[in-house]
Parts: C-alpha cells; sequence; structure tokens
C-alpha cells in the first residue's frame, strides 16, 4: 500500500515514525493508532520525528481557512505543536520528543474533521548516531542535546533544497565525512538551469521560471517536500542543516514580501521543519542587501521564530556590511561575513555567545576577489579561527568547465561536485580539536604568538605566517607535557620525544604556517603552588 491510499481513511488518526536513515520508506512505518494497545504503541526514537497525519477539509484555502494544531503530554508536562496543510487535504503535525517514555496527544482545531483525535506512542532511546539536537554551551561553544560535543566545522550550499536530485547528490557526497553543518536557503535562488521548482503557486512566469505572479495566500506543498527530503538527508549523513529564512538573490519577489506574507511564510516553514532534530534558523543572510526590510523587521522575524519554535533550534542572521547587534536575546550565537578574527576578543566580550564566521571568502578562482583563495588560505583561515576560539565556514566558487563533461554543473557554492583542496585538511582542523577537547578552545588573549586551548591542560600555538626555527614556550610548571608538531596543510603531526614543564624551548620546523600541541600527560610530583602562566612571553 503506497503513503497516498494510507491517508484515505476519513477522519481516522495516522501516527508516523520516520527514521532519518529511512524516509523513502516512511510510508511503510504508518500504521493507525486510535486505539492502541500498550503492546502496540508506536516507537519513535528520542530526538526523533513523530508525525500525525490526518484527512480533512481541501476545498477554500486551507493554508489560511483552517487551525490544527496538538498538544503533546509526558507526565506532567504539555507541549503545544501547531501543525500544517500539507496538500491533497492532509493535515499533519510533527513533534521531536526529547523524553524517554510514554507521551500522549490530542489534536485541536477549527474544523470538527480534525478536532479532538488522540493517539500515544512510546519514546525509545536514541540510536548510536542521534545525539540530538545542538545547542550553545560553555558560553563559547556548541553541545548536543545528549551532552557530546560539537564543534561547527561547516561549507556552504545555497542551492542544495531546492537543487537537482543529482546535483544535491553530488554535494552530499562532498559533505560527507568533511564537514558537519551546510548553510542552505529555504527561499530559492534563480540558478540559470531551465524551470523550478517555487515554494508559492506562480503564473505568468518566463521558461527559466522567473518573474510571473505569486498566490502568497497558499503554498506548494511540493517545494516543501523536497526540502524536507534534503534536510532528512543531511541528518542522515551527520550534517546539521542551518536554514536561510531569507535572502536578497531573488527572481520572483521573495525579498520583497509584504509583512503579513513574511509572517504567514515564517510560520508554515517552522511548523513544517522545526521538529527535524538538525535544523538551525539563520533569519537571513546578508540581511543588509534585503532593502525591503528595517531592523524592525528582521527584530519580528526572530520573535516569531523564537516563538513558534517548540525546541528553540539554534538562531542567528547574516550580514554584508552592517553586522547586527547579536546581543539581542533571540540571538543565539553569531554569524558574520568577515574573516577579521583578531576582532573575536573585544565581539566575544560584547555578546558573550559563541561566533562563526560564517564567510570568510570561497576557494576557487572566479574573478571577484572574494571568490578565489587558494586551498591554503582557505585552511589558514580556519586555523586562525580555532586559535581564537571561534569557528568558521567552508565555500568554494570554481569556474564551470565550459567544455567539459561538468560543462553545466553550478559555479557558484551553490551545490554540485566539490573541487577544492581544502576540505580534507579543514577536516583534519576538526579531528584535532575533537580529539582533545570536550569543551573547545579558547583564545589565550596576550599570547606572543597565536595560542588557544584549556588552561593547564592544553596549548595549541599556531605560527600563521612567521617560521622560527625555535620558540621558548612558557608552558605551565605543575604539569608535564607531550608535544606534538602539526602541519596543517600536509596534514602530518609528529611527537616530540621527552616531556616538557615549565619554559620549555623547542626547536621548530622554520616554515611558515606550522603549529605545535603541549597535552598535559601527568602533574609534577611536589609542584609549587601558585597560579600557573598562560602564554604571554614578550621576545
Amino acid at each position: 500500500m503506497d503513503r497516498r491510499e494510507m491517508l484515505k481513511f476519513g477522519a481516522a488518526t495516522m501516527a508516523v515514525t520516520l527514521q532519518p536513515a529511512a524516509f523513502a520508506k516512511s510510508a511503510e512505518k504508518t500504521r493507525s493508532t486510535a486505539s492502541p494497545s500498550p503492546d502496540t504503541l508506536q516507537r519513535v526514537e528520542q530526538w526523533g520525528l513523530f508525525e500525525l497525519a490526518l484527512h480533512g477539509p481541501a476545498s477554500g484555502n486551507p493554508f489560511q481557512d483552517v487551525t490544527f494544531s496538538a498538544a503533546f503530554t509526558h507526565e506532567h508536562r504539555t507541549v503545544e505543536v501547531k501543525g500544517f496543510y500539507d496538500g491533497d487535504g492532509v493535515y499533519k503535525v510533527r513533534f521531536m520528543p526529547d523524553m524517554q517514555g510514554p507521551w500522549s496527544c490530542v489534536t485541536a482545531s477549527s474544523s470538527k474533521e480534525l478536532n479532538g483525535h488522540s493517539t500515544r506512542f512510546d519514546c525509545t532511546a536514541p540510536s548510536p548516531e542521534n545525539h540530538g539536537p545542538v545547542t550553545t554551551a560553555h558560553r563559547y561553544h556548541f553541545l548536543h542535546a545528549d551532552r557530546t560535543p560539537y564543534f561547527p566545522f561547516g561549507t556552504t550550499t545555497y542551492a542544495y533544497f531546492f537543487t537537482g536530485d543529482a546535483h544535491a547528490a553530488d554535494s552530499l557526497a562532498g559533505m560527507k565525512g568533511a564537514f558537519n553543518k551546510t548553510r542552505a536557503c529555504v527561499l530559492p535562488k534563480p540558478l540559470g538551469q531551465g524551470a523550478q521548482i517555487l515554494p508559492f503557486p506562480n503564473t505568468g512566469a518566463a521558461a527559466d521560471s522567473r518573474g510571473g505572479t505569486n498566490d502568497y495566500a497558499r503554498f506548494n506543498p511540493a517545494y516543501f517536500q523536497l526540502l524536507e527530503k534534503r534536510i532528512v538527508e543531511l541528518q542522515s549523513a551527520g550534517i546539521e542543516a542551518d536554514c536561510i529564512l531569507f535572502h536578497p538573490y531573488d527572481a520572483w519577489g521573495y525579498k520583497a514580501m509584504p509583512s503579513e506574507v513574511d509572517d504567514f511564510y515564517l510560520r508554515y516553514v517552522v511548523a513544517r521543519l522545526a521538529a527535524y532534530r538538525n535544523v538551525w534558523w539563520s533569519i537571513a543572510n546578508e540581511y543588509d542587501l534585503v532593502k525591503s526590510k528595517t531592523t524592525a523587521d528582521w527584530d519580528r522575524f526572530f520573535r516569531i521564530v523564537q516563538a513558534e519554535d517548540p525546541y528553540s533550534h539554534l538562531r542567528s542572521i547574516h550580514h554584508s556590511a552592517v553586522i547586527y547587534d547579536h546581543s539581542k536575546p533571540w540571538c543565539t550565537h553569531a554569524s558574520l561575513q568577515s574573516y577579521d578574527f583578531e576582532k573575536s576578543a573585544e565581539r566575544r566580550a560584547a555578546w558573550n555567545k559563541p561566533i562563526i564566521y560564517d564567510e570568510i571568502q570561497y576557494e576557487g578562482d572566479v574573478e571577484r576577489r572574494w571568490g578565489n583563495l587558494s586551498a591554503e588560505e582557505m585552511t589558514r583561515r580556519f586555523w586562525l579561527a580555532a586559535v581564537r576560539g571561534v569557528y568558521a565556514t567552508h565555500g568554494e566558487v570554481f569556474i564551470a568547465d565550459e567544455n567539459g563533461p561538468h560543462a553545466h554543473e553550478p559555479s557558484w557554492s551553490d551545490a554540485g561536485r566539490l573541487r577544492g583542496e581544502s576540505a580534507s585538511r579543514i577536516h583534519f582542523l576538526h579531528d584535532l580539536v575533537a580529539a582533545h577537547t570536550q569543551v573547545g578552545l579558547n583564545e589565550y588573549e596576550g599570547s606572543y604568538y597565536l595560542c588557544s586551548g584549556t588552561p593547564n591542560e592544553l596549548y595549541l600555538w599556531y605560527f600563521d605566517y612567521h617560521r622560527p626555527a625555535r620558540y621558548e614556550f612558557p608552558l605551565p610548571n605543575t604539569a608535564n607535557f607531550e608535544a606534538t608538531l602539526i602541519d596543517p596543510y600536509a596534514m602530518t603531526q609528529t611527537k616530540l620525544d621527552g616531556m616538557f614543564s615549565g619554559k620549555s624551548r623547542v626547536a621548530l620546523p622554520n616554515r611558515p604556517y606550522q603549529a605545535i600541541l603541549f597535552r598535559k600527560i601527568s602533574d609534577v610530583i611536589g609542584k609549587p603552588t601558585g597560579k600557573a602562566p598562560t602564554p604571554e612571553v614578550q621576545d
């Protein structure tokens, strides 16, 4: 029986568990739970996705005429969740349970057909790869819900959600094993590849789907179903989806929608996507280039997303020239288009939040000066971010081979084949950080050479373009450390002989862009009292 047939049950109730690794098989997991017995309760893993689908009114405009929601209760706690219309008379509500044990669900609706339905399900232990949604932690860093550390080493694939399957598959293949977050637009941007699927019904568009007249009173569910498919694909690959809600790269008028349409769109998107554990919200990309919106509009968008999202997913906004005030309470972290990492300390002091430099220019070969970094320079910028106690995001923009087999591939950082050489170096840095800290690297401000780590435990020096042949490192004299020389581009680690404590002179490779890691292995017996020094050394 296919999914459409299973939805033809009148006003009966259906509970659906969508397993991340098996989106295409979700119909096979559906079953009626109108009157379940304890041994037939639907099972949903913690931080998985429970979906309730009902058949209701299809006439008129169900997107606006019908309200639909559900109350999910576990013990003495109830979570109110808004549903949405998915077309063809089908209404859905989705829920991400965060506590193990029995849950019950009761619907509420302005339609008699949808009101008062109840069901139950059992929330089970999460699968090994499911660590729950990401939140902020330790002031400047991130953590999964199960307390597993998360270090965002991401990339940029603006069109991943709405590009064709072939380009999306190429993009996903490039991300797997290299990045754990990607930034992608929810609203489309023109791809120059023929007609595109659009989020609103559109009439009178050109052959390439640009222009036309939008029906802003309703949505095109097929567009959002494709987007959800992409989010689940990312989830299965262990990649967070940083969903960009607005942007200025538009061919249909979406950047200048009336305010009531903006709000209508935001509420619909949050209702559809919030239950996916790997979702983040980026209110806009280059918000200050969307000239039809004011600061008050962006503040309102933040508040709507915060109010509509029962799970408090991460929220940020990205700028072009004018940096948003990230100290505002609805921002969970800062998202910057910059590579002035030396300002990170003052920004941390001002915002008291994690910082991700989400656009540090692009590896590539295009004529624009922001789009032709070498792989070496992209790698360098990730290291500069790491030793400043912040995070960075990758992107690439190579010119397509106009006469070769890949002539029609996207030439932008949209979606397609990963062609650059920095991705493996970035992943090397991620693994290095993950192997040595459960919290994240914190900058040692005032260090003569750039350094970060955990006081008395870990010290990571990065020499950038300097090439010293030796250096006297000011290690604490209360502990013994082992030392490892690191070549960030060659991706090599060379362990040095012996132990190091206190001021320690070490011979170095006399090459630029090298690093050295000191890791505590034992306390010094009869260690002196007093505060251990931080790496502040003057020649």
